[in-house]
């Protein structure tokens, strides 16, 4: 489906590189039809150049007509001026993607031409080695065959989730900031052993082959983390004692509290820029007939 496709990056950044990276070592899209583009840097286009052989252009010299994808990939705070680039001088079935932290559809629509398809984006650093848990959540004008193109896109990175645009601070608190509560985590356990004399780099690679192990139990189990939990707690036994003291120093309460305030700064970042930028007088977004959305993407 993808193979005729062209894509174009605006921004060369380590999020526009992982993707670029998981698109040619896939396959799914040929380098020949990979447009990466900056504002000034040209040594990083023409690194981008080199090690993927994709095209990396100046701006104005990219084939706009020719694109089907466009992937907004620079910093956040430069995305209301790429759009307003954007807005005459593509058509509306050609779909504007995001990877930017707080921009809604809605931004990205009010600054593109009415009937603009857009998709926003929530991936994690995972991506660079194609385990992202990636969000993707279509505009109000989106086609089904193009969320469904770029779902399959995504899937250079990793696993894909088509949720409700409302659920994205959310998602963003558990997997876009997920990884490095996992990283934490393992500084902590890691430093436990390193202080009773074990070797950094051994307990450093037991204890991401335990959390590496725990993830695929839940993956291949159908049953839930409590229930997992469950069946490795002996009754006065030494897990039981670690979750004890778990309990004892609110770590369940810990990791709630570090979800809802990523989430909520998340949604302060979408407000900020709203407030910023907003110039559009469209009415509100509605989200229709997303059910029908979810259900014909994911079956």
């Amino acid at each position: 489906m993808l193979r005729d496709k062209t894509v174009a990056f605006l921004g060369a950044g380590s999020m526009a590189e992982s993707m670029i990276s998981g698109i040619v070592q896939i396959g799914s899209i040929p380098a020949e039809r990979i447009y990466v583009t900056n504002r000034s840097n040209q040594l990083r286009l023409e690194e981008m150049n080199h090690v993927y052989g994709v095209h990396a252009v100046h701006q104005d010299a990219l084939p706009y007509e020719e694109v089907d994808f466009f992937i907004l990939a620079m910093k956040p705070q430069g995305a209301a001026d790429a759009l307003d680039a954007l807005k005459d001088k593509i058509r509306v079935d050609q779909v504007v993607i995001s990877v930017l932290a707080g921009i809604s559809t809605e931004f990205m629509e009010n600054h593109l031409q009415l009937g603009q398809q857009v998709v926003r984006l929530m991936p994690n650093t995972s991506s660079m080695i194609r385990e992202s848990a990636t969000a993707l959540c279509p505009g109000r004008y989106t086609a089904m065959d193009n969320v469904i193109a770029v779902k399959e896109l995504l899937g250079c990175m990793g696993k894909v989730f088509l949720i409700e645009e409302e659920h994205m601070d959310i998602f963003t608190g558990i997997a876009g900031s997920g990884p490095a509560y996992f990283y934490y985590l393992m500084e902590h356990m890691e430093h436990a052993g390193v202080k009773k004399g074990m070797d950094e780099a051994m307990v450093r690679e037991i204890v991401a082959q335990t959390i590496l192990g725990a993830a695929k139990m839940i993956m291949v189990n159908d049953e839930t983390p409590a229930s997992l939990r469950e069946k490795v707690t002996s009754p006065n036994g030494t897990t039981a004692s670690g979750l004890d003291a778990l309990r004892k120093n609110n770590g369940g309460r810990a990791i709630s509290q570090a979800i809802h305030h990523a989430a909520k700064r998340s949604k302060e970042l979408n407000e900020e820029m709203a407030v910023a930028y907003s110039k559009s007088t469209n009415p509100p977004r509605v989200l229709g007939n997303f059910s029908t959305i979810k259900g014909r993407c994911l079956s």
